[in-house]
């Protein structure tokens, strides 16, 4: 009989073990490369863009919000794009005009954090306190009104994404690559993406068109990634708190309803809030329903929390005119001269405000 070699010849199979293991790193890897690669994008996106028209890594316009300094009063300043600062860098939005003068004031250290962001309307407010209250913030600034003149707005911008509901983090990938497509789309009006009305003042050639569909296939695939995050983190329901009995009638009830609710929250952490009534409408704002709108808040802010010393309502509504180009460049967005004007307006009521808050 012939021997058996001892030594087998390898079969080159993986056992079961090794074969579940090496299907796991697999997986993983496919998973982390392009969301590290993305990631990477994104952080460079922040960076590029946070001066001109984007955001930081936490979803706030401007530089990040350190630690506050002993004695410090940090102002939340919450809206839509009148505060974002649409149109002008984020030096030239309110909250940085705001900001700058408080400091030269000399009181005590100031610092305004921009909560704001485009087409955001009362509803989003008390979601926006919420998701920063690690700020700290003292005082609440809460200056909308034109984003729900034509009716109830839903949007809650920063929790249409399941990465910033989840880790706070906001990715600006897809909205970069969105915005790109609009200008394209629009004629470099990158506003057209926040609005709804269906108008159409601007007809893209046909490569420009290709090259937009580009840009959205591109972001698509971004926000695809983000959704597998859905199933981890709830989407929250949007609607209004049924019978809070303001006091504001038709059309502005639910106006009414959803700034009392940002209001008590603030209050109910321990915070300070004035509420501002922005430029008065002259037309792209239509000025009687803004009027009228602004008419019913000031008297539910007086019905509900005039015996309130935390609560101040101050109208600007006469404080820059939107017809002056060397003011507002749209009849709405405010040039950085229209945004000083309005900070400045605000200096003196935030400084009484402060002037009350325990150190």
């Amino acid at each position: 009989m012939t021997q058996l070699n001892a030594q087998t010849k390898p079969s080159g199979r993986l056992s079961v073990g090794k074969r579940i293991a090496f299907a796991a790193v697999v997986v993983v890897a496919a998973l982390l490369v392009p969301a590290a690669a993305l990631i990477g994008i994104d952080v460079y996106l922040h960076g590029k863009y946070a001066t001109t028209g984007g955001f930081n890594v936490w979803g706030y316009r401007g530089p990040v919000a350190g630690r506050k300094r002993a004695g410090e009063y940090r102002v939340a300043f919450l809206g839509g794009s009148t505060v974002f600062g649409y149109g002008v860098k984020w030096t030239e939005a309110i909250p940085a005009m705001l900001e700058d003068r408080l400091q030269k004031s000399g009181v005590r250290p100031f610092s305004v954090v921009n909560l704001g962001y485009n087409n955001e309307g009362a509803y989003s407010m008390r979601f926006t306190l919420q998701d920063y209250a690690y700020l700290d913030y003292d005082l609440v600034c809460l200056y909308e009104g034109y984003n729900d003149v034509n009716g109830d707005n839903f949007s809650v911008f920063r929790h249409d994404s399941p990465v910033f509901r989840l880790t706070s983090y906001l990715p600006i990938f897809p909205i970069v690559l969105r915005e790109k497509a609009a200008a394209l789309l629009h004629g470099g009006d990158i506003g057209a993406l926040y609005r709804h009305e269906g108008k159409t003042v601007f007809r893209a050639s046909i490569a420009q068109r290709a090259a937009a569909g580009v840009l959205d296939a591109t972001a698509a695939v971004g926000e695809s990634l983000e959704r597998r995050l859905d199933p981890v983190t709830a989407r929250p329901s949007r609607r209004l708190a049924a019978d809070l009995a303001t006091g504001c009638a038709e059309p502005s009830q639910h106006y009414c309803e959803a700034m009392f609710v940002a209001v008590d929250y603030a209050l109910r952490a321990g915070k300070q809030v004035i509420v501002i009534t922005q430029p008065y409408g002259t037309g792209v704002v239509p000025a009687a329903r803004h009027r009228i709108q602004q008419r019913e808040l000031a008297a539910m802010i007086a019905r509900k929390f005039g015996a309130s010393g935390r609560v101040k309502y101050v109208n600007l509504g006469d404080g820059v005119n939107l017809d002056d180009p060397l003011l507002s460049f749209d009849h709405m967005h405010l040039t950085a001269e229209g945004n000083r004007r309005i900070g400045t307006a605000l200096v003196e009521p935030v400084l009484e405000m402060a002037a009350t808050r325990r150190q």
